[in-house]
């Protein structure tokens, strides 16, 4: 469950060509004889085939403009440079000076002036390892679109703490946010999240559990606010541990894994509780947030068997969900048909734009 830096594009068609891991300006990464334009030359091999859909007037190189006109989801007419962004770096959303509890935002500098919706990322990593800025390049994609204010998160990881500590900092990290929306021109009425792996798991639970006594915790200064969320974006994340190994996963089945192991507890009565409550099936009620699902068939690491039973969940439940088959697709995929039905979903969800989601299956590339 680990966090892949490059198997992963999101929301634009060409949103490859952006994609650098953890950069503070991804075209100046790939730029290396900075005469500010790329050639195909620069480009990493497995994204070339990108190159031709953002070299928009065919001259052989992609300008800084056109990189940020595919990068923001422009898919036609002239190219238009993305917002300029205020990055807001270790952002501490508990209070306690810890780098685990701290978030990255990207804000546009007109923030003032208009609230956009937010969109929070949560990496991946089986619990055990990943930080905040491995989202960074997908985050400053939405972001420099216009449309969203985004952030990305860290999060207490179980050489520290094991559950339910991961959920209780994302709570806190939802809740921090919501209470500063008029400091960073939020809307505290439209928040989503995105994760893979074992933050697609986090993710869910946050779009199941709501308000949930039990697995919101009392970090930070914003006791009061909630924590729901509008909408879950999860790709290949774990959602019933109990049924993880099969039909009625038993203690000695978890106590296998060590990944899942380290993040459950060691006695029986200890993992199998915790089996239930880390797991977004155990909460699905029909006030639940809408989710959109991607797994690979292929996942050898989360079973396909996942993805299929939270969206029968929350389908029994009246949620509406759409899961995305990736016909052949690992444990990490990168599709741009995927990237659309993405970018749709969240405008739906976050900006009430309407807008048909296609759940055909994709085959992953």
């Amino acid at each position: 469950m680990r966090w892949l830096p490059l198997s992963l594009l999101l929301l634009a068609p060409a949103a490859a060509l952006a994609q650098a891991p953890a950069q503070p300006d991804p075209f100046a990464n790939f730029d290396a004889n900075k005469d500010g334009k790329l050639s195909l030359d620069e480009v990493p091999e497995q994204l070339r085939q990108y190159f031709s859909m953002a070299d928009k007037n065919g001259d052989k190189f992609v300008s800084r403009e056109e990189f940020l006109a595919v990068a923001s989801g422009q898919t036609g007419g002239e190219a238009k440079a993305g917002v300029e962004l205020d990055q807001l770096k270790n952002i501490d959303y508990v209070g306690g000076s810890n780098p685990r509890q701290k978030l990255d935002l990207l804000v546009p500098k007109d923030a003032a002036t208009k609230k956009r919706p937010l969109v929070v990322f949560i990496h991946g990593g089986g619990w055990l390892s990943g930080r905040k800025e491995d989202c960074l390049s997908v985050a400053r994609l939405l972001a420099s679109s216009g449309e969203y204010v985004t952030a990305t998160i860290n999060y207490r990881l179980t050489q520290e703490a094991m559950w339910p500590a991961q959920i209780y900092d994302c709570k806190a990290a939802i809740r921090f946010l919501r209470g500063k929306a008029a400091e960073y021109g939020i809307d505290p009425d439209h928040i989503g999240v995105m994760g893979l792996s074992a933050g697609g798991q986090l993710v869910s639970v946050l779009g199941t559990s709501g308000d949930e006594p039990k697995l919101e915790g009392s970090l930070g200064s914003f006791g009061k606010v909630s924590s729901r969320v509008q909408c879950v974006v999860n790709f290949f994340g774990p959602t019933d541990f109990l049924s993880f190994y099969g039909k009625d996963t038993s203690f000695e089945n978890l106590s296998t894994g060590n990944m899942i192991k380290q993040l459950l507890g060691k006695d029986k009565e200890e993992v199998m509780e915790n089996a239930r409550q880390a797991s977004a099936v155990t909460w699905i009620s029909k006030d639940d947030a809408p989710f959109f699902t991607a797994h690979g068939t292929n996942d050898t690491l989360v079973p396909y068997a996942q993805a299929e039973e939270i969206h029968a969940a929350l389908q029994g439940a009246k949620v509406e969900s759409h899961l995305v088959k990736m016909q052949g697709g690992g444990h990490g995929f990168e599709n741009n048909e995927l990237n659309q039905r993405i970018k749709v979903f969240l405008d739906k969800e976050l900006r009430g734009i309407p807008g048909e989601i296609s759940e055909a299956p994709i085959k992953a590339n």
